[in-house]
């Protein structure tokens, strides 16, 4: 059913539909001794540090008009950090008629709309290969509102607060509110996929593929960075202080880490691509 602006707004009592936004980014690099691992992972934890990250948090809940409740953050030991924002309604200076279009949000100019109960969380993980020189960054980023306006406004400046090489983004409507005849609205909105939102030179410097479960308002977004260039995955160096053969090594090694996260799946390779 399309919805009409009028439709979504002469509801029976409140809108009380959940919208959850799954954000997550993955920064690859190679280092090749333990000395380079532990000074990447020395350098991600002041990039992304549990201050950094609520100032990032902060300024999602402005964007999508929250008021700020609570803030619990914590730096782990020996890396790490989480960070958990409570939000709520904010206030309301005009119809939000933004929320309902299909485009990029601000970045970051405030989005002042209605909000009901809220929360916006980001949890990091630094992992790396044992054998292979592989050292991956990991942020995942929650966003959950109720009412009407989408956390997907949010979006566009997610993606430029992070150096990503791949992103997996999910987006999902849950519960249902009723019109003021009480007929029950599941989405208040038309979404045709996640990449609306995602401006368009961002689009042009991704792989991005969809699944999507439409029937059940469940939207999927994966998308991997199309240019490779070596430079920006060695740590302290550059590539030409390696051999060819070390140079075709390493970009083989970053490549399958590269797809095996962009597909979801172990990549096995030929003993020849292994040598």
């Amino acid at each position: 059913m399309e919805l009409s602006r009028e439709k979504r707004i002469e509801l029976h009592g409140f809108n009380n539909l959940t919208k959850s936004l799954s954000f997550n980014m993955y920064d690859i690099c190679y280092t090749k001794t333990r000395e380079e691992r532990e000074a990447y992972l020395e350098y991600i934890d002041e990039q992304y540090n549990a201050d950094r990250l609520t100032k990032i948090l902060t300024t999602v809940a402005e964007i999508i008009g929250a008021h700020v409740l609570n803030i619990a953050k914590q730096d782990y030991v020996p890396q790490g950090a989480s960070v958990t924002v409570l939000v709520s309604e904010g206030p309301i200076v005009e119809v939000p008629e933004e929320s309902y279009d299909e485009s990029p949000g601000p970045l970051p100019d405030n989005v002042v709309v209605a909000l009901d109960k809220s929360h916006i969380t980001v949890h990091t993980y630094p992992e790396f290969h044992p054998d292979e020189g592989i050292s991956t960054f990991r942020a995942d980023i929650d966003v959950s509102t109720c009412g009407e306006i989408s956390p997907l406004k949010a979006l566009n400046y997610l993606i430029h607060s992070f150096d990503t090489d791949i992103m997996t983004i999910d987006y999902r409507v849950r519960g249902f509110t009723r019109d003021i005849s009480g007929h029950k609205l599941f989405i208040d909105h038309t979404i045709d996929s996640i990449q609306n939102y995602i401006p368009e030179n961002v689009q042009e410097a991704y792989h991005m593929i969809d699944v999507n479960v439409y029937q059940e308002n469940i939207f999927h977004t994966k998308c991997k960075l199309k240019d490779f260039d070596l430079d920006n995955y060695l740590f302290g160096y550059t590539k030409e202080k390696l051999s060819t053969e070390e140079q075709e090594t390493i970009t083989r090694r970053l490549t399958r880490e590269m797809d095996e996260i962009f597909y979801g799946k172990n990549i096995k390779f030929s003993l020849e691509d292994e040598e």
